[in-house]
């Protein structure tokens, strides 16, 4: 019997404990944000396969491409799991990395991909090589599946990077696609540059990301997939159309808004972020007795990991106990002694609370001297 497989990641959509330091995106915006009285209007209709013109082309916008090459998704999660099913169902060879957002690595296994996993460590800063990557291909390989900034660790892979993955790609498995989560591409730190989107390395490059991330807006449910494969853009209309037929019109005419004052919005959040995860540095350096990070390159999250002195049971005891909570390690394919911090949700007083409930727990969890 077909299913998905479950992980405790689930976790994050149940109740909200005192202290959240597990969620991944920063703080979210709100209905009145977006509201104007024209949206009174909107006819509650299906929407249309491609989704919004309006939408597509604020998207297309930004990524220096045409708005028929875009598709909108109901969120990111839809348009990696459709492009799974439409390039590496039934035994299709996927590559992909660990840590890895489990949700992706699911749907990839639950259309039956053969999945083979790139470990990336904390040691080395979670660095992939194109060396990594291509000593994984085959010309049976479908697809390659990245993440740049990773989910977990915030760090990124490089274009040099990714365009040396695709040469590789079209030497050894030339009819695979290089799909390119970029999902976190926009959360850079104050006045950080921001990445150039990776869908123009080549026609065999997909970008795919969403409005849930960076810019707040996770209850939209709306992303979308980028390519410039009109084949791939047509199947994937056609497999959205046999999925959820549309996207809904109201949340596609809110993301239009979101992106009529995208500047703004991210302008704001450039500068919590970068607060954030300066406040994240300063608490790991006053507790490197007990705990190393990655810094990340972007995004509202970070890999952190206890030193030896910690136990991993006691420390998550301990966090449980004061009501604060990270994303375990193992969620993503990670060793148990790292997990998750995300430091972009919280405003700026509750994350020091926060961060001061988990050096407690740290504290409390330090093993005993022999």
């Amino acid at each position: 019997m077909a299913t998905f497989p479950r992980n405790d990641i689930v976790s994050l959509t149940d109740v909200q404990p005192t202290h959240e330091l597990g969620e991944s995106y920063g703080p979210d915006l709100r209905l009145a944000d977006l509201l104007t009285p024209e949206l009174a209007e909107l006819e509650l209709g299906y929407g249309t396969a491609y989704g919004d013109l309006r939408l597509r082309t604020a998207i297309a916008d930004r990524h220096g491409v045409r708005p028929d090459q875009v598709v909108i998704t109901v969120g990111g999660m839809h348009a990696i799991f459709l492009l799974a099913y439409l390039v590496a169902d039934r035994g299709g060879q996927v590559v992909t990395t660990a840590p890895l957002f489990p949700l992706a690595r699911n749907s990839y296994e639950s259309v039956g991909a053969d999945v083979r996993v790139i470990p990336l460590s904390f040691d080395d800063g979670y660095q992939l090589s194109a060396e990594d990557v291509r000593s994984y291909l085959t010309p049976d390989t479908k697809l390659v599946s990245l993440a740049t900034p990773q989910n977990p660790s915030g760090v990124a892979v490089s274009r040099e990077t990714l365009g040396q993955i695709a040469a590789a790609m079209a030497e050894i498995c030339p009819d695979a696609y290089l799909m390119v989560d970029e999902t976190y591409r926009t959360a850079s730190y104050g006045d950080d540059p921001i990445a150039e989107t990776a869908v123009h390395l080549g026609p065999k490059v997909v970008s795919v990301a969403s409005l849930s991330k960076c810019h707040g807006a996770a209850g939209l449910r709306i992303g979308w997939l980028i390519s410039t494969d009109a084949d791939l853009v047509d199947r994937m209309v056609t497999a959205k159309f046999n999925t959820v037929v549309s996207a809904a019109p109201v949340t596609e005419a809110l993301a239009v808004r979101v992106f009529e004052r995208e500047d703004e919005i991210l302008g704001v959040r450039r500068r919590w972020l970068a607060d954030a995860v300066t406040t994240t540095e300063e608490w790991v350096r006053a507790n490197d007795e007990l705990v190393e990070w990655i810094r990340p390159d972007a995004g509202a999250l970070c890999c952190v990991r206890l030193k030896p002195e910690v136990s991993v049971e006691r420390f998550r005891r301990a966090a449980a106990e004061l009501s604060v909570r990270v994303a375990d390690g193992d969620w993503f394919g990670d060793e148990p002694r790292a997990f998750r911090l995300g430091f972009g949700y919280p405003p700026p007083v509750e994350l020091k609370a926060a961060l001061e409930a988990l050096a407690t727990a740290l504290r409390q969890a330090v093993r005993p001297p022999d």
